[in-house]
């Protein structure tokens, strides 16, 4: 298990990381990327490999790294997604495409090329998806056929196609998933080598400083020793180990994405001035366009902390944590960008000014790492185990739990978010009793609905920390207690509400008698929490702006 930074170590990388990207990428030039479609290889290799090192922090001490941990690669992701998205992406590919020989390598293997990755700086890629499986690991196609001499395996000749690939074509070596005689396998495949290609690069919405391509693979021969592990058929098991790991850092290139994209439209709001005063001070501008979106990204935030926090503590995967902070990371991030484009009105839909680059580039984190559906489906699947194995308790254990938060501090919303965990757990065992998982839109929606609840009582959980001084030390402190006790508020109140109504409009029969089912799923006491909701937007927007109260 990575040690980690120290606080002190962290912020010190992190203001680093801020100072190159002031120096060397400046919205000009980063402009220039995104015209030009240029993926700068050289920034990439140089800024971020030996001037600055950030992909030692993915790397264990024994390898040449600084071993970080969770919560350093989600405070450094975060702080890439700020800077530029398509270079942050570039980063992520070396991470993913090294991830199979840092979790499955052998001890030769992991010496080679992790210890080639923090001395030479070389770049890798990650080559899964297929063009007709998509996310879909177990549709795999590419297959690796054993090459014997003397009843011996010697290697093994590949053959197939990869689609989406970040890196692939200037990654020094991709690792790429086939399938052997004993299942899906991954192997190592150095740039260059005969029968092995990579295709037109994409031509992409966003993430423009980033390169896209496809790689063919015609009988391209590889050593027996570059399968990773050196047995064959576990693939998979490779892959899935560390998805907690990855979604987390895309979920944190969703939170810096979104968070860069409303702070221009903050500071815009200061500066222009509508009837007399500026927009900042105009509620219908503030509460419909600033407010909301900073609460769903702090909201988000605060369950990437904690999941951040479980996997340094370790013995979990938290596959299903990782799916639920990329889900609404990603979401909220693109929901923010697109707010700030409106927020700038036709400024922010010109390429002059950065939102709207911005939200080019944050529209990919709900894409890859899996799509937003994708993730709803696994979210779904596996939280409903928890509640057909539980007999219906899971939630409403969780709701006590809340209950019990609440009784320690009972400004932080946990009450609220412990009527929407009660309200969910209801949901769930009406979707049981009508065997309505058998809709994909219902285990869809399902799996959105545990997202936002679980989130609300993270949220919680981290306002009650920060009153109680007990916050991890690495944690991100943009906002004081009170603010971030009225921000879990609303989003408990928005969480419950939402959650109830829409969860009805599914799930409701027409047998169902309204005042029991309104009672049944907390109904009339949702909407009693609901009081208070303007005076602490009022807040928030006062906290954000940095005013004084009136």
């Amino acid at each position: 298990m990575p040690s980690g930074l120290d606080a002190a170590s962290l912020d010190a990388f992190l203001d680093s990381l801020r100072a190159v990207a002031k120096e060397r990428l400046s919205d000009s030039t980063l402009q220039q990327y995104d015209r030009d479609d240029v993926f700068p290889e050289d920034i990439v290799r140089n800024v971020f490999g030996e001037e600055l090192g950030v992909q030692l922090l993915f790397l264990d001490e024994a390898y040449g790294g600084f071993s970080g941990d969770a919560f350093d690669i989600y405070r450094v992701s975060e702080e890439m997604g700020r800077i530029d998205l398509g270079l942050a992406t570039g980063v992520l590919a070396t991470f993913l495409g090294s991830d199979p020989i840092a979790v499955g390598g052998t001890p030769e293997q992991k010496a080679l090329w992790l210890g080639r990755i923090a001395s030479e700086h070389i770049l890798f890629a990650y080559g899964a998806t297929e063009p007709s499986a998509g996310s879909d690991l177990g549709a795999l196609r590419t297959k690796a056929e054993r090459v014997e001499e003397d009843g011996k395996i010697v290697g093994y000749k590949i053959t197939g196609a990869k689609q989406w690939i970040s890196n692939g074509a200037v990654a020094d070596a991709v690792t790429i998933l086939a399938n052997t005689p004993g299942g899906p396998t991954w192997f190592v495949v150095d740039k260059g080598t005969p029968g092995f290609t990579a295709g037109r690069k994409e031509e992409k919405h966003g993430i423009r400083a980033s390169i896209t391509s496809p790689l063919n693979l015609e009988d391209v021969y590889v050593a027996a020793d570059r399968l990773i592990g050196g047995v064959e058929g576990q693939g998979l098991m490779q892959a899935q180990a560390v998805f907690g790991y990855t979604r987390l850092m895309v979920a944190a290139f969703g939170l810096g994405g979104g968070w860069t994209a409303l702070d221009r439209a903050i500071k815009y709001s200061t500066e222009r001035v509508q009837a007399g005063s500026p927009l900042s001070e105009k509620g219908g501008y503030t509460h419909k366009l600033i407010v909301p979106h900073a609460i769903r990204l702090e909201a988000s935030r605060a369950y990437i902390e904690e999941t951040a926090t479980r996997l340094d503590a370790g013995g979990e995967r938290l596959n299903t944590e990782g799916a639920i902070a990329k889900l609404l990371a990603s979401e909220a991030g693109n929901a923010a960008a697109e707010a700030a484009i409106q927020a700038l009105g036709g400024y922010g839909y010109t390429h002059e000014y950065m939102v709207e680059k911005m939200k080019r580039d944050v529209r990919i984190t709900t894409i890859y790492e899996g799509t937003s559906e994708i993730l709803e489906m696994t979210i779904g699947r596996d939280r409903w185990q928890l509640h057909l194995k539980s007999r219906g308790a899971h939630y409403h254990d969780e709701a006590r739990k809340l209950e019990a938060v609440h009784r320690q501090n009972p400004h932080v919303g946990a009450d609220i978010a412990a009527l929407a965990t009660h309200a969910l757990a209801e949901l769930l065992e009406r979707a049981r009793v009508g065997r309505l998982t058998r809709h994909q839109h219902v285990l869809f929606r399902i799996g959105e609905f545990i997202a936002l609840a679980e989130t609300a009582g993270a949220f919680a959980r981290r306002a009650a920390a920060k009153a109680a001084g007990t916050l991890p030390p690495k944690a991100h402190t943009r906002f004081d207690a009170a603010t971030l006790a009225a921000m879990s508020r609303v989003n408990a109140r928005n969480v419950a509400i939402d959650l109830v109504v829409r969860g009805l409009a599914l799930m409701a029969s027409p047998e169902d008698e309204p005042v029991a089912l309104e009672a049944a799923v907390g109904l009339p006491a949702i909407h009693r929490a609901q009081v208070g909701l303007l005076a602490d937007m009022d807040a928030i927007a006062d906290a954000i702006y940095g005013r004084t109260p009136a």
